[in-house]
C-alpha cells in the first residue's frame, strides 16, 4: 500500500510542475505577445535589465531546470538575442521541461526544489517584463488568472484568449 501512496504522490507533483510550466507558458505569453519594436532595448533605469535581458535570463532558467532535473546541472548565461527569437527559445525550452516532466524518466531534483528555484524565478521575471511593457506604454492587460484556461501540456505560443481582461 505504501508504494502505491508514493507513487500516487510522485504523479500528483510531476502533474502540479507540469500545471506551473503552463502557467508559465500561458502567462510569459501574454507578457511577451504584442511587444512594440524596440521593447527588447527599454531601459527603465541605468541599474534595471532590460526586457530583452530578462528574457535571455528566462531561457536560461528554463535550460537550467531541465538540467536539474535530468541530473545533468549546468547554468548558462546567454546574452539576449532578437525579441522573437527569444520569445521562440523560451516556448522551445518549456516545451523540453515539460516534455521531460511527462515522461517516465526519473526527477533528479525534487519537485520543490524545482519550483521554489526555477519556476518560480520565472514568474517573478514574467511580472518584471509585464511592469516595464507599462513602464514603455504597452500595457499588458490584467486579467482574473484563476479562471484562465491553462491546460497541461499547452506550452507553446498559442495559448487561449483570456476569458475577460481590465481595463
Amino acid at each position: 500500500m505504501e508504494t502505491r501512496n508514493a507513487k500516487d504522490s510522485a504523479e500528483t507533483s510531476r502533474q502540479f510542475l507540469r500545471h506551473v510550466v503552463a502557467t508559465v507558458a500561458y502567462r510569459g505569453g501574454k507578457a511577451m505577445r504584442g511587444a512594440p519594436a524596440g521593447f527588447a532595448e527599454f531601459h527603465a533605469s541605468d541599474t534595471t535589465r532590460t526586457p530583452g535581458q530578462i528574457l535571455a535570463h528566462l531561457g536560461d532558467l528554463l535550460d537550467w531546470a531541465l538540467s536539474q532535473v535530468s541530473g545533468k546541472e549546468k547554468w548558462s548565461d546567454s546574452k539576449p538575442i532578437a525579441w522573437d527569437d527569444g520569445a521562440k527559445r523560451f516556448f522551445a525550452s518549456l516545451k523540453a521541461l515539460d516534455d521531460y516532466i511527462g515522461s517516465d524518466a526519473a526527477l533528479s531534483c525534487t519537485p520543490e526544489k524545482l519550483f521554489q528555484g526555477a519556476l518560480a524565478d520565472m514568474l517573478t521575471h514574467i511580472g518584471q517584463i509585464s511592469m516595464l511593457r507599462r513602464l514603455a506604454g504597452s500595457r499588458v492587460r490584467a486579467e482574473n488568472y484563476s479562471r484562465a484556461e491553462i491546460v497541461v501540456g499547452r506550452v507553446g505560443a498559442e495559448q487561449t484568449p483570456p476569458e475577460r481582461e481590465f481595463n
